[in-house]
């Protein structure tokens, strides 16, 4: 004869304390917040939209800043690590700083001499005439006290005479120096080191300059110019004996590609 009789059943054991009709929670919330992040068809991402123009915006940038995007740099503060975790992925470092309101990306660098990475930036050291415009930055940025940041303007004039100074006196091409200059200027301007105002010919200096050269390496390159500017004195071009350039990395893609422009009342 069969036992039909019904097997007790342990209630609590049976759902574990979960309602078998309450869908919200039939679903683990690890799965519900991953599909929330889908933007697409087949979209495996697990970064948020806000998170992704960010990333994007480091990427395609040379920098980011609250100034120039200013909801990328809250998602920047917002998901700090979720962004330098995919930066690393591309062999990137993430460097923020939150005094300054700024985000730059650096290429990693191994550890290992016999090991290197696949690199996504250039490495293109700075013309000299974009060192010595640098340096001038820094140290106009360094001596005004104006409050808050990307509030000291120059105008093209002033960079063209002091990058003049260091011209030669046996130097007579000023018009390839000049071009060299403005070119320099160009440079800087793309890199978002100097911010368009309504005046072409006048910018602000970008509080970024600070990161590019902090004191002791503002201090070593003074240096350098000043050495470089004795010894270019005995050359009819003008040019640094021997070729020699800068020893300044770009730790900043100055040549990263932008759409954007920068443009306000100075």
């Amino acid at each position: 004869m069969t036992d039909t009789t019904p097997a007790s059943v342990d209630e609590t054991d049976e759902f574990d304390g979960i309602d078998p009709f309450d869908d919200a929670a039939s679903v683990p919330d690890d799965d519900r917040d991953e599909s929330s992040f889908a933007l697409f068809e087949g979209d495996e991402g697990r970064l948020d939209e806000p998170q992704r123009r960010a990333l994007v915006a480091l990427l395609r940038h040379s920098y980011i800043s609250a100034r120039t995007h200013a909801d990328e740099w809250r998602a920047v503060l917002d998901a700090e690590h979720q962004l330098r975790s995919r930066l690393n992925d591309l062999f990137l470092e993430l460097h923020v700083d939150r005094d300054r309101e700024v985000a730059w990306k650096r290429q990693a660098r191994s550890e290992s001499q016999r090991r290197g990475f696949p690199t996504l930036l250039r490495d293109v050291p700075y013309t000299r005439e974009e060192t010595i415009v640098l340096v001038w930055l820094r140290m106009r940025l360094r001596a005004d006290a104006r409050p808050g940041p990307d509030q000291v303007v120059v105008d093209r004039s002033e960079i063209l005479a002091h990058v003049a100074g260091f011209r030669p006196a046996t130097a007579t091409d000023r018009t390839r120096d000049e071009g060299r200059v403005a070119k320099a200027v160009e440079r800087l301007v793309t890199a978002r080191v100097l911010l368009k105002t309504s005046d072409p010919d006048r910018f602000r200096i970008a509080s970024v300059v600070e990161v590019l050269l902090p004191l002791e390496r503002l201090l070593e390159l003074d240096a350098w110019l000043a050495s470089t500017a004795l010894a270019s004195a005995t050359t009819a071009s003008g040019d640094v004996p021997g070729g020699a350039e800068p020893s300044l990395p770009a730790d900043l893609d100055l040549d990263a590609e932008t759409d954007d422009t920068e443009e306000g009342a100075a």
